[in-house]
């Protein structure tokens, strides 16, 4: 049996998630934060920790054969690796701001102008898609302070909250591209077994922390009221109760449409609502 190699961010934004959902899928592995490479005792699979930037080539090099990392970088790299999935963490949404005082409005106007980045690559593609002819400005580090000190007109750069903009006198002009963190493998490798296995682990774990189980308690007057907000991961479990004519429902609700469906149950006639986390949801 092949041992795996995923590579992940050693330090900054997605490291923390990375960990994380790896432990929730079971992995057992420890020294992660002194080392480059981590073995799980429990799983073919060695993890290595390297810089956001090398993550995508160094899987398509097959030197990983996994990675975890954000779309923005990998389209950054134009590296040649296929997606298995999204993961829900390390959203971020990639912008052009401009000074807070800057008369700019339309995208047009950024012609001529000059713009400074980290990610000259997908800025170049959108301005190319756009017919904007700009001068683009490639920065390494703090891209924000270009126009303070007179490198750039505007800037293009990850935004997260915006605080970092407003702190430098920056507004935010227009969004790019939103991105968050992906699972990646090297072509060919979404096929081997023990993939197969992990992305099946990874893929429960995110679908439990999108839910939450759900019983209650229902006359049986108003079960079907209740049943049809409630359409579980295949249908609801119906339990008697000791009460004549009531009923325990179980079922799980989407974390999206929580409090909406709680109120809806309510109007609907359940009582006793108890609400819980899910660990895991294997389908």
């Amino acid at each position: 049996m092949k041992t795996l190699k995923i590579a992940i961010q050693k330090s900054g934004r997605l490291n923390e998630k990375s960990v994380e959902i790896l432990k929730n899928c079971g992995l057992s592995f420890e020294n992660y934060k002194s080392s480059l490479i981590a073995t799980v005792a429990n799983f073919p699979l060695e993890i290595l920790f390297l810089r956001d930037d090398d993550i995508p080539e160094y899987v398509q090099d097959g030197i990983a054969d996994l990675g975890i990392v954000g779309e923005n970088v990998i389209i950054e790299s134009g590296a040649n690796v296929s997606y298995l999935q999204k993961l829900g963490f390390g959203k971020c949404t990639l912008k052009i701001a401009v000074p807070s005082t800057s008369t700019i409005s339309d995208l047009q106007q950024l012609d001529g102008k000059a713009i400074a980045t980290s990610y000259p690559v997908i800025l170049e593609k959108y301005l190319k898609a756009n017919g904007v002819d700009a001068q683009i400005r490639n920065i390494s580090g703090s891209v924000e302070i270009g126009p303070g000190l007179g490198l750039s007109d505007a800037i293009f750069d990850i935004v997260s909250t915006g605080g970092t903009l407003k702190s430098n006198g920056l507004k935010p002009f227009k969004n790019v591209m939103d991105s968050e963190a992906v699972l990646i493998a090297g072509n060919g490798m979404e096929l081997n077994e023990e993939v197969q296995e992990l992305l099946q682990r990874i893929q429960s774990v995110l679908r439990a922390k999108a839910t939450k189980y759900v019983v209650l308690n229902v006359e049986k007057s108003n079960l079907q009221a209740v049943v049809d907000l409630l359409p579980g991961v295949k249908s609801p479990t119906i339990v008697p109760l000791f009460e004549e004519g009531w009923v325990a429902v179980h079922s799980v609700i989407a974390e999206q449409d929580f409090w909406e469906k709680i109120n809806n149950l309510k109007a609907a006639g359940a009582q006793g609502i108890v609400v819980m986390p899910i660990e895991k949801i294997i389908t």
